[in-house]
Formats: C-alpha cells, sequence, structure tokens
C-alpha cells in the first residue's frame, strides 16, 4: 500500500472522528434545553459511518482502499422527556416542557471514545511517516 493512501485512509478516520466529537459537543450544549413541544425539542445528532471498500473514492483519492464515510448525521431515536412546569413560559396548555433527549453520561462517554479513536488514528499517520523518514534514510545510505 502506497503511503499516499495511508494518509488518505488516516485522513478520512480523523474526519469522521472530527465529526463525531463535533455532534458529542453540540448535544452537551443542548443537555437540559427545553421546548414548548415534543416536535421542536432538541435531539441528540448521531453520525452514520459506512467504510468505502476497494475503489470508491473519498476526498478525491481515487481508487482509495479502505477509509471510513460519513453518510449522514441523524436523530436519536430517544424519547423525549416530558416535564410539569407550568409556570415556565415555554409550557403548554397542560404545564408541560419538553427537555432534549441528551443522556450526558453517554455524550462524556462518546467523547472520550472519539477522542481515543481520533488519537489510533494520529498514531496511524504518525508510525507511516516515522516509516517513510527510516526508508527515505536506508536509501541515501
Amino acid at each position: 500500500m502506497s503511503f499516499e493512501k495511508i494518509m488518505a485512509i488516516g485522513g478520512t478516520g480523523l474526519n469522521a472522528q472530527l465529526v463525531r466529537m463535533n455532534a458529542t459537543a453540540s448535544n452537551l450544549a443542548n443537555v437540559g434545553v427545553v421546548s414548548g413541544s415534543e416536535a421542536t425539542a432538541f435531539r441528540a445528532q448521531r453520525p452514520v459511518f459506512s467504510a468505502l471498500l476497494d475503489g470508491e473514492t473519498a476526498g478525491g483519492y481515487e481508487d482509495l482502499a479502505g477509509g471510513v464515510r460519513i453518510e449522514r448525521i441523524v436523530n436519536d431515536t430517544k424519547p423525549i422527556e416530558q416535564i410539569y412546569e407550568p409556570g415556565n413560559a415555554m409550557a403548554n396548555e397542560d404545564g408541560y416542557v419538553f427537555s432534549s433527549n441528551v443522556s450526558e453520561i453517554e455524550e462524556l462517554v462518546d467523547m472520550l471514545d472519539a477522542s481515543r479513536a481520533y488519537q489510533n488514528n494520529i498514531e496511524v499517520i504518525t508510525s507511516a511517516k516515522d516509516l517513510m523518514i527510516k526508508t527515505l534514510g536506508l536509501i541515501k545510505a
């Protein structure tokens, strides 16, 4: 496998984890946000990834032998919490507000997992770069 392809595959992994961390950060920013209806309540965002198979492209790289594609970002299907707060200005006619379906614990675990996966991709790229430098050093000698 060529050095360029290794870097491209590592780059798709970095990009995927960056999108995942951004979605998690957005979710954490919306913990506890309330709305006047279930339809307008914030729903946690989840990126959906797929593998790039041989011959598929990512970011303009032809014949990329693997990697990750970000298919789409979907709403989490967990139910929205209904809270009785008749004094809240956003409460509906029955006195309820609707809270986001974001779980702080789940988001923090997901952020930690994405961060570790990002670091793993950095290690792959760094190892490939170090091996290339050593190879070039052998050629010079």
